[in-house]
């Protein structure tokens, strides 16, 4: 779709913090994060919703979701790690472009509803190459 900022990233219109890349699927940094290490992952082609997807797409999510939140637990030992899937915007969908957010949680902090953070290029830069590297 020509407006969704999601399919703007994934052609490369606007620039992301690539955590991983395949021929599907997308992973990205969240520019607003809810911590430190809060992923993206997105397929390359336009479904509003997890109802929309193929189902063999769809199966490849949890795999994918899996590998890129064992590299952000290396990364960054948080005490636990989230998975949030939202469909429609009463269910807290912003963006009408399925995606699977991970988020790490830490010891002495809640994340339930975020509030979306604002860490500097540099910062993003630093969680983006330990992640990598975790994957690596």
């Amino acid at each position: 779709m020509d407006n969704c900022i999601f399919c703007r990233i994934i052609r490369g219109e606007i620039p992301s913090k690539t955590v991983f890349e395949n021929e599907h699927f997308k992973a990205m940094l969240d520019i607003g994060p809810a911590s430190r290490g809060h992923v993206l992952i997105m397929p390359k082609e336009h479904y509003s919703n997890l109802f929309e997807m193929p189902e063999a797409l769809a199966a490849e999510v949890l795999p994918l979701a899996q590998k890129i939140a064992a590299g952000v637990q290396k990364a960054f030992q948080p005490a636990g790690i989230k998975l949030v899937q939202n469909n429609g915007a009463m269910a807290g969908q912003s963006v009408m472009h399925f995606h699977l957010h991970i988020i790490p949680c830490y010891d002495g902090t809640e994340v339930g509803q975020w509030n979306p953070g604002s860490p500097s290029g540099e910062e993003l830069d630093e969680v983006l190459a330990a992640i990598k590297e975790a994957l690596a």
